[in-house]
């Protein structure tokens, strides 16, 4: 089977979809397993835009055969051929569909990994558009009450949003992450997020949004009592003092050295120019006051 020819294959697939006078009905199930046959070939024989639409037609066969968990694989290895290929919009889209199909399934978590491994993809190709995508996969996994399982896309998306030096958004998505880990009782998780988000409004010279989202949290029973909390102080005392060597100390403390990494790094590049101009909150950009409803 192997040794068949997979243009062969896909002709004779196409023939048993297509109605005739002497065809009333498509023979789904023989071209799906043509189709499935033919991408096999294709792709071991590397020739990637073929494959990939040997899988899409396979998808779309057992999709009709009411198989959504089958066509929702068959759509992913068409991704994954998407991206060999470098057809960007195709991998968002790919990825997309199969997501689809699995919460056909009732299958949350393989709905979020599908998204998830197309925002990995298009993470230097399309950042933007991964974003997007890791979005939607925290949204799959809070939507079905597993906020706990989306943590590690919460920290992908904000890593995207710091190489794109949107830093509004990255804080914007940490806050979110924190109001996720409250509802899961990852208290340490939630404490670790305010911080970070913290830590990125001064790092983007923005020290009045900065001291706004610390007295937002504090609201936060689980944050005052929290060591992150002390981080924090520590911080936004050192910049109110205008003393730059304890910045560089208070970023250094064993508390921000347990953050991401992504935030460690901006924690140890913390502007420590004109400290009276950073606490003026000399910035461009005015952002929309955080609700409490964000943290809790």
């Amino acid at each position: 089977m192997a040794t068949s020819d997979p243009d062969k294959l896909i002709a004779k697939a196409d023939k048993l979809t297509k109605l005739s006078m002497t065809r009333w009905n498509a023979d789904w199930k023989n071209a799906t397993s043509l189709y499935e046959q033919a991408a096999i070939a294709y792709r071991l024989a590397r020739k990637h835009d073929k494959a990939k639409e040997a899988f899409e037609k396979a998808s779309k066969g057992q999709e009709m055969l009411s198989s959504p968990w089958d066509a929702a694989k068959h759509m992913e290895s068409a991704a994954a051929l998407a991206k060999e290929v470098g057809n960007w919009n195709e991998v968002s889209d790919f990825y997309r569909r199969a997501s689809e199909l699995y919460i056909q399934c009732g299958r949350a978590q393989p709905a979020s990994d599908a998204l998830a491994k197309g925002a990995r993809a298009l993470e230097d190709a399309l950042p933007d558009e991964a974003i997007q995508l890791y979005t939607d996969a925290c949204a799959v996994l809070e939507d079905d009450g597993k906020e706990q399982m989306a943590f590690d896309l919460y920290r992908a998306a904000t890593s995207v949003y710091v190489k794109l030096e949107k830093y509004t958004d990255a804080a914007t998505f940490l806050l979110r992450w924190a109001l996720a880990a409250d509802k899961c009782n990852a208290t340490h998780s939630q404490c670790k997020a305010y911080l970070s988000a913290i830590i990125v409004y001064l790092y983007a010279h923005d020290f009045q949004q900065a001291e706004k989202c610390y007295n937002d949290c504090c609201q936060v029973e689980a944050f005052l009592n929290s060591d992150q909390n002390r981080a924090a102080t520590r911080l936004l005392s050192a910049y109110t003092d205008g003393d730059v060597e304890e910045i560089k100390r208070a970023a250094q403390s064993s508390i921000i050295s347990s953050l991401d990494h992504t935030i460690i790094k901006l924690a140890r590049k913390l502007p420590t120019g004109d400290v009276t101009a950073f606490k003026r909150g000399a910035t461009e950009q005015q952002e929309d006051p955080l609700d409490e409803d964000d943290l809790t």
